[in-house]
């Protein structure tokens, strides 16, 4: 078993209040999806509050904005999960629910096993991500790095 764990913020800005209309079918499956995440093969551990989600956690100063953090055993499980189960039918979807963006709104890194990354240390991430590019320490699926050569603190 690997001693490092992948890391993987993403963020989207929502169309509309979680309670309208228009987020309706996003939140009516939010709870589904998020449980075919934590069941899937590869799944370690995913940031949620006292209710068992995360959209009501405050990411930055814009309510709007929400944000997923999860962590995996390796890019092929994260990879399973996103791309290759009913997940994909809602990423298929989300211009229904989030506003485009043109800057990155993921970002993955490795951590040591059994650390379990804080908002903060993933939003930071995500701000090297888009200040400097595929790096070790912040990258995509666009350019994956492998764990060794993350310096660990």
């Amino acid at each position: 078993m690997s001693q490092f764990h992948l890391a993987q913020l993403n963020i989207a800005t929502a169309l509309a209040e979680m309670d309208s209309p228009v987020m309706k079918d996003f939140v009516d499956n939010l709870e589904r999806i998020n449980l075919l995440g934590e069941q899937s093969p590869g799944f370690v551990w995913r940031m949620k509050d006292d209710s068992g989600n995360a959209t009501a956690i405050p990411v930055y100063d814009d309510p709007s904005i929400i944000a997923n953090l999860t962590v995996w055993q390796d890019p092929e499980s994260l990879k399973n999960f996103l791309f290759k189960t009913e997940h994909a039918q809602f990423l298929k979807r989300k211009k229904e629910w989030f506003m485009p963006v043109k800057q990155a709104t993921y970002v993955l890194w490795w951590i040591p096993a059994g650390h379990l990354p804080t908002l903060p240390e993933a939003k930071a991430k995500l701000a090297t991500l888009r200040e400097h590019g595929e790096t070790a320490q912040a990258f995509s699926f666009k350019k994956l790095f492998p764990a060794e050569t993350e310096k660990q603190d």
